[in-house]
């Protein structure tokens, strides 16, 4: 099969070749699918694409005119891609369910830490050749209520993690997990009371109609002043707008975001040479409370690797016209 990547970068791509044990013919592409670049998948028979392409119903559309069968996304999350149109054309789409969920939660406990020990200013400090100490007063996590939004995967790892910090537990999901409720005390309650209660929120929800802009003015208006926010989900989670004006308004003590809602084109490229043009970004960015990151969390060996022979398990299923056990199914 004749196989094209989007997006990709030459961090990826040892990987994805160690995967390719069926010897597909493989083309790299650095460019992110967009109407602009559909036409390169022209005579291939799969696209394989990430988090920040464009595949939208007319992208597809010009993907299925190009001869491309087969949708492959190396990521858990598909809300950029419109699966309605694709099953309209036949076309199979599947994903990467679960790659590393490790890699996501001890990622987002790792800028809980940071932000709050304030680890980023005191390197700072110290390359500045100022070793006070004054600004750099955290809190103990021991005893903190951490509310945790999503309790599948990755949410059940931050469970485990915080509870060996002594941190007490409330989760918000549509299904509830006993053993957390055993193993570590989680009590579920409502997103309301989460977020009344919480000294701590960290986001683990996919990216869906139920889920844009969950976290907003209202609920911010109801969270204990100074909270700490840290989303390593979808952006779009967050309505963005009301995030800072929480900041503004001392109503967010600390904003941990591992993406933002519109990173596409900024996230994952080095824009050093260039100008951010982004207002809100710049806003965020400017903040010492706010710690920003290029959507890294995933990027573990374990993650990539594992990515890889998921992408690949699903390609050669559709190859064999077998159905994967990832095919998304659901529109």
């Amino acid at each position: 099969m004749k196989v094209i990547f989007y997006s990709t970068k030459e961090y990826e791509r040892p990987y994805f070749l160690n995967a390719n044990r069926d010897g597909h013919e493989l083309t790299f592409v650095e460019h992110a699918l967009s109407p602009g670049t559909a036409a390169l998948a022209q005579h291939h028979d799969v696209v394989v694409v990430f988090a920040g392409d464009d595949v939208s119903a007319a992208v597809i559309t010009e993907l299925y005119v190009a001869g491309v069968k087969h949708i492959a996304i190396r990521a858990v999350g598909y809300d950029n891609v419109d699966i309605a149109r694709a099953r309209d054309l036949g076309m199979s789409v599947a994903n990467v369910p679960e790659y590393s969920p490790y890699a996501i939660a001890e990622y987002a406990v790792s800028v809980i830490l940071s932000l709050n020990r304030k680890t980023i200013l005191a390197h700072t400090q110290v390359q500045a050749h100022n070793f006070s100490v004054g600004p750099l007063i955290g809190f103990d996590l021991h005893q903190k209520t951490v509310g945790i939004i999503g309790t599948g995967r990755t949410g059940s790892i931050i469970a485990k993690i915080l509870n060996g910090f002594g941190c007490k537990l409330l989760g918000h999901d549509i299904k509830r997990n006993e053993e957390l409720e055993k193993k570590y005390d989680l009590k579920y309650v409502s997103l309301k009371e989460l977020c009344l209660a919480s000294d701590i929120i960290t986001l683990h929800v996919p990216l869906n109609k139920d889920t844009r802009y969950m976290i907003n003015k209202e609920l911010f208006d109801i969270m204990k002043p100074g909270v700490m926010l840290v989303n390593t989900a979808r952006g779009a989670v967050i309505k963005t707008e009301d995030a800072i004006d929480a900041l503004d308004n001392g109503k967010i003590g600390y904003l941990g975001l591992d993406v933002y809602e519109k990173e596409t084109g900024i996230f994952f490229y080095d824009l050093s040479t260039q100008k951010v043009k982004d207002r809100v970004l710049l806003n965020l960015m400017g903040r010492p409370n706010v710690m920003i990151t290029p959507h890294q969390a995933f990027a573990t060996k374990e993650a990539l690797s594992n990515i890889s022979d998921v992408t690949f398990y699903n390609i050669d299923c559709w190859s064999m016209n077998k159905r994967s056990l990832n095919e998304i199914a659901d529109v």
